[in-house]
């Protein structure tokens, strides 16, 4: 199977727009320990308020941004109904983006909004001069660096550490007088703006947008971050977020294989779930091989400790 230059770009372009995505989900799932299914509802979300946006005539840099603000709302909204209401966090993630269905609708109009007559900011990039067959890989490669640092930097600051203190033991870290309440709310709703800024660009850099795009997101951006943690361990936040976009990168090399393979568009689906199941149990497995080896260990040990030798007399 050769893998030409073209191949690789287009890899890489699609692994790194949805590493912001991925770099989201890890915020949620491994920082926050919070299963959050708004995923499926702020992507879109975010594709469908940046088309309409450049559709109106909008800068395309400002349409762009405007959608993670409002993906940092919806998830607020998640963490609101899980904090305030007690609603559990499955559940609350569920209604959100049960909601956000209607509202994402309601924003394109139809449940399709092409863009390819439209600028984008793949226009305004050529208008630079920058060539179009390097222009997504470039722009792709920079946001992901970008968010990847931020999200580093945020993590090692005074509010960054009780966040991910939230996530490790919300009890401890309530007893030094933490508000872990808002560190949530805040937590998922940044980690909402990064799926809904993924989203924005998706839909530029396919040419549409569509109500059905975010299924299946939180999925693929699980599997993302599960197979770059097998991947690059993450013994710190920074290997965390290099993993996800490792991750990304990793699984979009797989559905393209499995698409060269002859499995259909149809069972992209099927191959997801697949690669998580795998992920998950090889590191189970090593997981298991590691605890026997530390069984076998100590009990060489204590049959050695139990054994008395003999002394020998000068």
């Amino acid at each position: 199977m050769n893998l030409t230059l073209g191949v690789v770009f287009m890899v890489l372009e699609q692994g790194l727009v949805y590493a912001v995505m991925a770099v989201g989900v890890y915020l949620s799932s491994r920082v926050l320990d919070f299963p959050d299914l708004t995923v499926d509802g702020s992507f879109p979300m975010g594709a469908a308020i940046a088309a309409r946006l450049v559709i109106g005539g909008v800068n395309p840099l400002i349409g762009t941004l405007c959608a993670p603000i409002a993906g940092f709302f919806a998830g607020a909204a998640t963490g609101v109904l899980n904090t305030k209401l007690r609603i559990s966090n499955l559940l609350a993630g569920i209604l959100t983006m049960t909601a956000l269905y209607s509202v994402n609708l309601r924003v394109m109009g139809r449940a399709n909004v092409p863009l390819l007559r439209t600028d984008t900011v793949f226009t305004v990039l050529h208008r630079m001069g920058i060539p179009p067959s390097v222009s997504a890989i470039l722009l792709f490669c920079t946001v992901a660096v970008i968010v990847k640092f931020a999200v580093d930097i945020f993590l090692r600051t005074e509010f960054g550490l009780a966040l991910r203190a939230t996530g490790d033991n919300q009890a401890m870290i309530r007893s030094l007088g933490v508000n872990t309440d808002s560190m949530k709310i805040v937590g998922i709703g940044i980690a909402n703006a990064l799926v809904a800024f993924s989203g924005a660009l998706v839909a530029q850099y396919q040419g549409f947008a569509d109500i059905g795009m975010g299924i299946g997101t939180v999925v693929a951006g699980l599997a993302s971050v599960i197979i770059g943690e097998a991947i690059i361990p993450p013994r710190s936040v920074g290997m965390g977020t290099l993993g996800a976009i490792v991750g990304s990168v990793v699984y979009r090399l797989a559905v393209f294989l499995a698409l060269r393979l002859g499995f259909a568009p149809t069972d992209l689906k099927l191959v997801t779930a697949l690669l998580v199941i795998a992920a998950l149990a090889g590191k189970s497995i090593q997981r298991g091989v590691g605890i026997e080896r530390r069984e076998t260990v100590q009990h060489a040990g204590t049959k050695l400790c139990s054994q008395k030798l003999p002394i020998r007399h000068g």
